[in-house]
Protein backbone atom coordinates (compact mmCIF):
# COMPACT_ATOMS: atom_id res chain seq x y z
CA UNK A 1 0.00 0.00 0.00
CA UNK A 2 1.60 3.40 -0.97
CA UNK A 3 0.39 6.49 1.34
CA UNK A 4 -0.97 9.03 -0.70
CA UNK A 5 -2.12 11.35 2.08
CA UNK A 6 -0.92 12.03 5.75
CA UNK A 7 -2.44 14.15 8.14
CA UNK A 8 -2.56 14.31 12.22
CA UNK A 9 -5.56 14.21 13.47
CA UNK A 10 -4.77 15.39 17.62
CA UNK A 11 -1.35 14.71 19.53
CA UNK A 12 0.24 11.21 18.32
CA UNK A 13 -2.63 10.01 16.14
CA UNK A 14 -2.27 10.40 12.66
CA UNK A 15 -4.75 9.18 9.39
CA UNK A 16 -3.19 7.62 6.68
CA UNK A 17 -4.81 7.61 2.52
CA UNK A 18 -3.59 4.09 1.31
CA UNK A 19 -3.88 3.35 -2.05
CA UNK A 20 -3.56 -0.05 -3.69
CA UNK A 21 -0.28 -0.55 -6.36
CA UNK A 22 -1.93 -3.63 -7.48
CA UNK A 23 -5.55 -3.49 -8.92
CA UNK A 24 -6.51 -6.91 -8.82
CA UNK A 25 -6.04 -6.60 -4.90
CA UNK A 26 -7.70 -3.53 -4.90
CA UNK A 27 -10.75 -5.27 -6.74
CA UNK A 28 -10.35 -8.40 -4.48
CA UNK A 29 -10.33 -5.96 -0.90
CA UNK A 30 -13.44 -4.17 -1.92
CA UNK A 31 -15.23 -7.59 -2.86
CA UNK A 32 -15.00 -8.33 0.65
CA UNK A 33 -14.82 -5.32 2.79
CA UNK A 34 -17.93 -4.27 4.89
CA UNK A 35 -18.13 -1.48 7.60
CA UNK A 36 -16.49 -2.72 10.77
CA UNK A 37 -13.94 -5.08 9.65
CA UNK A 38 -10.28 -4.47 10.58
CA UNK A 39 -6.45 -4.66 9.03
CA UNK A 40 -2.97 -5.59 9.77
CA UNK A 41 -0.92 -2.58 8.67
CA UNK A 42 2.98 -3.17 9.59
CA UNK A 43 6.40 -2.58 8.19
CA UNK A 44 9.02 -5.13 7.44
CA UNK A 45 11.33 -5.39 10.03
CA UNK A 46 8.83 -3.95 12.66
CA UNK A 47 5.73 -6.22 12.80
CA UNK A 48 2.10 -5.53 12.93
CA UNK A 49 -0.64 -4.15 14.50
CA UNK A 50 -4.51 -4.13 14.14
CA UNK A 51 -6.88 -1.51 14.11
CA UNK A 52 -9.89 -1.08 11.87
CA UNK A 53 -10.47 0.55 8.45
CA UNK A 54 -11.48 4.23 9.12
CA UNK A 55 -13.41 4.57 5.75
CA UNK A 56 -16.44 3.20 4.07
CA UNK A 57 -17.15 0.39 1.20
CA UNK A 58 -18.87 3.25 -1.24
CA UNK A 59 -15.27 5.21 -1.63
CA UNK A 60 -13.08 2.44 -3.39
CA UNK A 61 -10.24 4.12 -5.18
CA UNK A 62 -8.57 4.72 -1.05
CA UNK A 63 -8.64 3.19 2.51
CA UNK A 64 -7.58 5.35 5.45
CA UNK A 65 -6.91 4.42 8.91
CA UNK A 66 -6.01 6.02 12.01
CA UNK A 67 -3.89 5.26 14.89
CA UNK A 68 -2.52 6.46 18.01
CA UNK A 69 1.80 6.18 18.23
CA UNK A 70 1.99 3.50 20.95
CA UNK A 71 4.32 0.73 20.68
CA UNK A 72 6.71 -0.26 18.27
CA UNK A 73 4.99 -0.79 15.33
CA UNK A 74 3.01 2.21 15.14
CA UNK A 75 5.69 4.50 16.31
CA UNK A 76 7.14 3.69 13.34
CA UNK A 77 4.44 3.56 10.96
CA UNK A 78 4.09 7.49 11.87
CA UNK A 79 7.05 7.51 11.12
CA UNK A 80 6.51 7.23 7.41
CA UNK A 81 5.08 9.63 5.20
CA UNK A 82 3.61 10.11 1.82
CA UNK A 83 5.21 8.37 -1.08
CA UNK A 84 6.38 5.56 1.63
CA UNK A 85 4.85 2.04 1.38
CA UNK A 86 3.59 -0.12 4.32
CA UNK A 87 2.42 -3.39 4.28
CA UNK A 88 -1.34 -4.23 4.56
CA UNK A 89 -3.74 -7.66 4.92
CA UNK A 90 -7.34 -7.61 5.30
CA UNK A 91 -10.24 -7.24 5.81
CA UNK A 92 -10.70 -9.99 8.61
CA UNK A 93 -13.86 -9.68 11.10
CA UNK A 94 -17.90 -9.55 10.90
CA UNK A 95 -19.13 -5.76 10.45
CA UNK A 96 -22.00 -3.88 11.45
CA UNK A 97 -25.57 -5.05 9.59
CA UNK A 98 -25.78 -1.64 7.58
CA UNK A 99 -27.90 -3.19 5.01
CA UNK A 100 -30.43 -4.36 7.73
CA UNK A 101 -30.89 -0.86 9.22
CA UNK A 102 -32.64 0.73 6.19
CA UNK A 103 -35.67 2.58 7.19
CA UNK A 104 -34.80 3.23 10.57
CA UNK A 105 -32.71 5.70 12.52
CA UNK A 106 -28.88 5.59 13.53
CA UNK A 107 -27.47 7.07 16.99
CA UNK A 108 -23.74 6.72 16.89
CA UNK A 109 -21.91 7.65 20.40
CA UNK A 110 -17.85 7.56 20.01
CA UNK A 111 -15.17 8.94 22.82
CA UNK A 112 -11.73 10.05 21.70
CA UNK A 113 -9.83 8.07 19.24
CA UNK A 114 -12.58 5.16 19.05
CA UNK A 115 -14.19 7.54 16.30
CA UNK A 116 -12.23 6.04 13.42
CA UNK A 117 -14.22 2.60 13.55
CA UNK A 118 -17.32 4.53 14.21
CA UNK A 119 -16.51 7.37 11.28
CA UNK A 120 -16.54 4.49 8.67
CA UNK A 121 -20.02 3.54 9.19
CA UNK A 122 -21.45 7.12 9.35
CA UNK A 123 -19.67 7.84 5.84
CA UNK A 124 -21.33 4.58 4.64
CA UNK A 125 -24.63 5.71 5.98
CA UNK A 126 -23.68 9.37 4.88
CA UNK A 127 -23.01 8.06 1.45
CA UNK A 128 -26.02 6.36 0.89
CA UNK A 129 -27.87 9.07 2.73
CA UNK A 130 -31.76 8.27 1.68
CA UNK A 131 -32.04 4.93 2.47
CA UNK A 132 -32.20 5.76 6.34
CA UNK A 133 -33.80 7.75 9.17
CA UNK A 134 -32.80 10.73 11.10
CA UNK A 135 -28.65 10.05 12.13
CA UNK A 136 -27.54 11.75 15.56
CA UNK A 137 -23.95 11.59 16.82
CA UNK A 138 -22.52 12.18 20.23
CA UNK A 139 -18.93 12.30 20.08
CA UNK A 140 -16.76 13.66 23.01
CA UNK A 141 -13.07 13.54 24.02
CA UNK A 142 -11.08 15.01 27.05
CA UNK A 143 -9.86 17.79 25.44
CA UNK A 144 -10.51 19.72 22.28
CA UNK A 145 -7.00 18.92 20.86
CA UNK A 146 -8.10 14.95 21.19
CA UNK A 147 -10.90 15.24 19.02
CA UNK A 148 -10.04 13.52 15.76
CA UNK A 149 -11.61 14.66 12.36
CA UNK A 150 -12.17 18.04 13.21
CA UNK A 151 -12.36 19.20 10.02
CA UNK A 152 -15.08 16.64 9.39
CA UNK A 153 -17.30 17.17 12.23
CA UNK A 154 -17.20 20.65 11.14
CA UNK A 155 -18.76 19.90 7.66
CA UNK A 156 -21.38 17.24 9.71
CA UNK A 157 -22.56 20.28 12.02
CA UNK A 158 -23.40 22.37 8.83
CA UNK A 159 -25.37 19.25 7.37
CA UNK A 160 -28.86 19.68 7.54
CA UNK A 161 -29.59 16.13 7.52
CA UNK A 162 -27.40 14.79 10.88
CA UNK A 163 -27.37 16.16 14.41
CA UNK A 164 -24.25 16.42 15.71
CA UNK A 165 -23.78 17.08 19.15
CA UNK A 166 -19.74 17.49 20.44
CA UNK A 167 -18.43 17.57 23.96
CA UNK A 168 -15.23 17.49 25.99
CA UNK A 169 -14.46 16.96 29.61
CA UNK A 170 -14.69 19.10 32.48
CA UNK A 171 -11.81 21.71 32.12
CA UNK A 172 -11.11 20.27 28.59
CA UNK A 173 -12.48 23.38 26.94
CA UNK A 174 -10.97 26.51 25.13
CA UNK A 175 -12.00 30.14 24.66
CA UNK A 176 -13.04 29.63 21.14
CA UNK A 177 -15.15 25.96 21.93
CA UNK A 178 -18.34 26.06 20.28
CA UNK A 179 -19.65 22.58 22.10
CA UNK A 180 -20.49 21.51 24.98
CA UNK A 181 -18.79 21.01 28.44
CA UNK A 182 -19.41 17.77 30.20
CA UNK A 183 -19.20 13.98 30.00
CA UNK A 184 -20.36 11.85 27.32
CA UNK A 185 -23.17 9.64 28.89
CA UNK A 186 -24.08 13.08 30.66
CA UNK A 187 -24.68 15.02 27.27
CA UNK A 188 -26.38 11.65 25.59
CA UNK A 189 -28.85 11.62 28.34
CA UNK A 190 -29.49 15.74 28.01
CA UNK A 191 -29.59 15.13 24.25
CA UNK A 192 -32.13 12.09 24.83
CA UNK A 193 -32.67 10.79 21.06
CA UNK A 194 -35.37 8.76 20.60
CA UNK A 195 -35.20 5.11 20.34
CA UNK A 196 -38.07 4.73 18.33
CA UNK A 197 -37.11 2.84 15.40
CA UNK A 198 -33.56 3.28 16.04
CA UNK A 199 -30.27 1.53 16.39
CA UNK A 200 -27.06 2.59 18.19
CA UNK A 201 -23.56 2.14 17.44
CA UNK A 202 -21.54 2.81 20.53
CA UNK A 203 -17.41 2.90 20.54
CA UNK A 204 -15.19 4.21 23.06
CA UNK A 205 -13.16 3.81 26.53
CA UNK A 206 -13.93 1.10 28.29
CA UNK A 207 -15.35 3.73 31.32
CA UNK A 208 -17.39 5.68 28.85
CA UNK A 209 -18.92 2.73 27.46
CA UNK A 210 -19.89 1.22 31.08
CA UNK A 211 -21.82 4.70 31.67
CA UNK A 212 -23.49 4.60 28.42
CA UNK A 213 -24.80 1.25 28.17
CA UNK A 214 -27.41 2.17 31.41
CA UNK A 215 -28.56 6.05 29.47
CA UNK A 216 -29.17 3.98 26.28
CA UNK A 217 -31.21 1.44 28.57
CA UNK A 218 -32.95 4.17 30.22
CA UNK A 219 -33.69 5.74 27.00
CA UNK A 220 -35.31 2.75 26.03
CA UNK A 221 -32.94 1.04 23.43
CA UNK A 222 -32.88 -3.00 23.65
CA UNK A 223 -29.98 -4.48 23.94
CA UNK A 224 -30.45 -6.32 20.15
CA UNK A 225 -30.34 -2.49 18.64
CA UNK A 226 -27.61 -1.52 20.33
CA UNK A 227 -23.87 -2.48 18.75
CA UNK A 228 -20.22 -1.99 19.67
CA UNK A 229 -16.93 -3.43 18.36
CA UNK A 230 -14.20 -4.43 20.82
CA UNK A 231 -11.60 -4.06 18.22
CA UNK A 232 -9.26 -2.55 21.04
CA UNK A 233 -8.81 -6.25 22.82
CA UNK A 234 -7.06 -7.67 19.52
CA UNK A 235 -3.74 -8.05 18.68
CA UNK A 236 -2.42 -10.89 16.26
CA UNK A 237 -5.74 -10.81 15.06
CA UNK A 238 -5.83 -14.18 13.79
CA UNK A 239 -7.19 -15.78 16.69
CA UNK A 240 -3.47 -17.62 17.94
CA UNK A 241 -2.11 -15.34 20.65
CA UNK A 242 -5.59 -15.65 22.70
CA UNK A 243 -5.52 -11.91 23.81
CA UNK A 244 -8.65 -11.20 22.41
CA UNK A 245 -10.35 -14.22 24.54
CA UNK A 246 -13.99 -13.05 25.98
CA UNK A 247 -15.51 -16.30 27.20
CA UNK A 248 -15.70 -18.72 24.37
CA UNK A 249 -15.73 -16.03 21.72
CA UNK A 250 -12.41 -14.76 20.11
CA UNK A 251 -12.88 -11.31 19.28
CA UNK A 252 -10.76 -10.97 15.73
CA UNK A 253 -12.83 -14.40 14.86
CA UNK A 254 -16.14 -13.86 16.37
CA UNK A 255 -16.09 -10.09 15.98
CA UNK A 256 -15.29 -7.03 16.37
CA UNK A 257 -18.76 -6.05 16.35
CA UNK A 258 -21.22 -7.62 18.61
CA UNK A 259 -24.24 -6.11 19.85
CA UNK A 260 -25.21 -5.77 23.55
CA UNK A 261 -27.78 -8.67 23.31
CA UNK A 262 -24.60 -10.40 22.70
CA UNK A 263 -22.41 -9.32 25.22
CA UNK A 264 -24.44 -9.99 27.99
CA UNK A 265 -24.52 -14.25 27.01
CA UNK A 266 -20.75 -14.17 27.84
CA UNK A 267 -19.04 -14.88 31.43
CA UNK A 268 -19.56 -12.12 33.92
CA UNK A 269 -16.20 -10.56 34.48
CA UNK A 270 -14.97 -10.90 30.88
CA UNK A 271 -16.04 -7.67 29.66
Amino acid sequence: MSIAEARDEAPGVRTFRLTFTDEPARARFFGQYRVGMFGLYGLPGEGESTFCVASPPTRTEYIECTFRRAGRVTTALQDRGVGESITFRGPYGNSFPVDAWRGRNVLFVAGGIALPPVRSVIWNILDRRPEFGDVTIVYGARAVADLVYKHELADWQQRGDVRLVTTVDPGGETADWKGQVGFVPAVLEQAAPSAGNCVAVVCGPPVMIKFTLPVLSKLGFAAGDIYTTLENRMKCGLGKCGRCNVGSAYVCKDGPVFTLEQLHRLPSGDM
